[in-house]
């Protein structure tokens, strides 16, 4: 193998080159230089190409990654609504289900504890207080004396005083028939008939009674018992009344209370502050591409806490565009409280006043925290919790002290959490469910502080969930069957309106209530629809 030569040897060896020689020994070392040149240039620039190639793949990675988490989180959010519970703590009814039954294991077990406890025992254990019962019930007194008054020496017995206790008892519902006789009066002389008018009904020659009538939608709307439980109910007394029957006499008070929900609706839209949101419900349709069913959407409108008025009035639409809110709220300007929904956009424009909802904001962080556990969406979380503490605190002042409250100790509290989150979104990558809700949060940042300036606005939409007001829709929705897409929808808002507005009474029965309505509603015109609404 030719090793190269030394550089005291090529000197030596160009000592002795000609000038033809040197040329070409020159021309064949550039040559030399210029390939090397060459593969030189070649290798950086396939060296370039596999560092962008790396540099390609670290992002790709990165971007998988960031990809993969956000698939976990959006599976295990899906997971959670398909299979899981539906609100962000456990539901009141459901932690209702598990009290009943540890009461009555509990109850039970104390019982036979009792039965076979000495009697020392039983009368050292201590009895619950019990709460008073309502003044306002019926009482029957039940007497117990002896038999034989006479005592065996041969005195009578003198009643000294009397051991009371009192039970609770109930009794069924109970039918009762109104039998109306008119009687006809005739003149002997001229044959002048007089007879007194039949009072009117709220159903046209009809026997149901106007209590009859609250009952009904009562069970349907208040309790949420569908009609055909209903008519097993009544079958149980010995009534039968069938499901057809009960469809359209919903169907035809839902006309009978349009004068009361239009009522409810002016006196709504003179209040400066009104909660809105809209649900969806089922709607029988035409078969068409074979569906069996449609959707329809019911909004739901309630004045401020701080409002002189306390009502509900749902109104009923086949689709959710914007126009159904806005011709509902006509030319009302106040402050409406909602979440994001396109829809509202164009009133904002037109005058109305929006203000946000911290509780939307809120569960963003939650459903992120619920499936990621993370830090940021825990401190957020933290950050809203003592938003909602400081609410609690000034619920019952008056408007001035809650906004001057709310100006001195609350709005610094607030400018620091936006401003933190605005530094948190920068370490957040885009696309991610963190992501999102601090966007979501940024985004409304002004109209999340709203409330902050007037002491009637509230944080967020409580009233659509305090006092079962939205939920009961909800709640029912699983035990109606779907609602059939007629022309008329008068039932499906009229009557949840002034079933869910007679619970705000603080006393008093729902029945009863409603039944009032009824009977303040007897003789204005309606006309008869009959459309199975079970």
């Amino acid at each position: 193998m030719n090793r190269p030569a030394s550089p005291a040897e090529l000197t030596a060896d160009i000592a002795h080159m000609d000038a033809q020689q040197l040329r070409e020994f020159t021309a064949s070392l550039m040559q030399q230089l210029q390939q090397q040149a060459g593969d030189l240039c070649q290798k950086q620039q396939i060296l370039e190409q596999q560092q962008r190639e790396l540099a390609r793949r670290d992002e790709k990675i990165r971007f998988t990654t960031v990809e993969n988490e956000k698939l976990k989180v959006e599976l295990a959010y899906l997971r959670r609504i398909r299979f899981g519970k539906k609100s962000e703590k456990l539901a009141g009814i459901q932690g209702l289900l598990f009290e009943e039954a540890i009461d009555e294991d509990l109850a039970a077990v104390e019982t036979q504890l009792s039965r076979s406890a000495p009697r020392e025992e039983k009368q050292s254990r201590r009895q619950p207080k019990r709460q008073p019962l309502p003044p306002g019930l019926p009482h029957t007194e039940i007497r117990h004396d002896p038999a034989n008054r006479s005592c065996p020496c041969g005195c009578a017995l003198k009643h000294v005083r009397d051991d009371e206790s009192r039970k609770l008892g109930y009794v069924p519902g109970t039918f009762f028939v109104e039998h109306h006789k008119r009687g006809i009066w005739a003149c002997p002389n001229c044959e002048r008939i007089e007879q007194a008018p039949m009072p009117p009904c709220i159903i046209d020659k009809g026997i149901a009674t106007p209590g009859l009538l609250a009952h009904v939608l009562v069970s349907k709307y208040g309790d949420h018992l569908p009609l055909y439980r209903q008519e097993a109910i009544y079958g149980r007394a010995g009534l039968t009344i069938a499901r057809s029957t009960l469809g359209s006499w919903v169907g035809q008070c839902g006309v009978a209370l349009q004068p009361l929900v239009d009522a409810l609706r002016r006196e709504l839209l003179e209040q400066g502050v009104l909660h809105a949101d809209e649900t969806p419900i089922r709607i029988l349709t035409v078969p068409k591409e074979g569906r069996k069913a449609g959707k329809g959407w019911l909004w739901t409108f309630v004045p401020g806490e701080k409002e002189a008025i306390r009502a509900v009035v749902y109104h009923f639409s086949d689709n959710r565009a914007g126009e159904n809110a806005r011709g509902f709220l006509d030319d009302w300007k106040g402050a409406l409280v909602c979440d994001d929904f396109g829809g509202y956009k164009k009133g904002f424009r037109q005058g109305i006043t929006e203000v946000g909802c911290m509780a939307h904001a809120r569960r963003r962080f939650h459903d992120h925290w619920v499936h990621s556990e993370s830090p940021m969406a825990e401190e957020a979380l933290g950050y809203i919790k003592s938003f909602y503490a400081f609410e609690a605190r000034i619920r019952d002042l008056d408007i001035e002290q809650r906004t001057a409250l709310r100006q001195r100790e609350l709005k610094p509290q607030i400018d620091a959490f936006f401003t933190w989150l605005g530094l948190q979104r920068q370490k957040v990558a885009n696309g991610t469910k963190l992501a999102k809700a601090i966007d979501y949060s940024l985004k409304r940042q002004a109209a999340l502080m709203r409330f902050l300036d007037d002491g009637r606005l509230p944080m967020g939409r409580v009233e659509m969930w305090r006092g079962d007001v939205r939920s009961g829709i909800s709640v029912g929705r699983p035990f109606r069957l779907a609602v059939p897409h007629y022309p008329y929808h008068g039932s499906v808002s009229t009557s949840p309106s002034s079933n869910r507005t007679c619970r705000f009474p603080a006393s008093g029965s729902l029945a009863v209530h409603q039944t009032f309505a009824f009977e303040r509603l007897r003789g204005i015109g309606t006309r008869r629809i009959s459309p199975n609404f079970s």
